[in-house]
């Protein structure tokens, strides 16, 4: 998740642009995170644009060489959208989930780590139901006077 260095995690209007680095650091950090990963789980809110996003790629591969790897590589692993209102993903690796359970089950088959890339709502829901193993936050060189600050995603005691 990526967080500004006051701690927020989008911008007074739900921007989110300002959120990605395109520096070799967070691109190497981010492939060596993928080598270890085969699933993504993606919410509602943010599966449409980055499906949009990604997918534009293929059509027209012309953004940097970074990108254009992780587009590569995202491409083979499988997607889960975890939504009870989201109809449909044109995707090939995506499958909708409806039941936050279903990713519960999964955590427990043998397998490698997987990703969740998400705003709040996700994570926060993940936490709370102890589903999150491990918070990996890109700390962005920018600074937010208030909005949605990652302290107040968990509801859930922790030990």
């Amino acid at each position: 998740m990526q967080t500004s260095v006051d701690g927020f995690i989008e911008g007074p209007n739900g921007e989110l642009d300002w959120a990605i680095a395109e520096d070799k650091d967070t691109w190497r950090d981010l492939d060596e995170t993928l080598s270890s990963v085969d699933t993504f789980i993606l919410g509602r809110g943010m599966y449409p644009v980055y499906e949009q996003y990604w997918l534009a790629l293929f059509a027209k591969p012309t953004w940097t060489k970074d990108e254009n790897a992780y587009a590569r590589r995202a491409d083979k692993i499988p997607h889960i959208v975890l939504s009870k209102t989201l109809d449909k993903v044109a995707w090939k690796t995506t499958r909708i989930v409806r039941d936050v359970e279903e990713i519960r089950k999964m955590k427990q088959q043998p397998g490698k780590d997987m990703l969740t890339f998400g705003g709040a709502t996700l994570i926060s829901s993940l936490m709370n139901l102890g589903l999150i193993d491990e918070l990996r936050l890109w700390s962005i060189p920018l600074f937010w006077v208030e909005e949605r600050h990652c302290s107040k995603m968990s509801r859930r005691d922790t030990p």
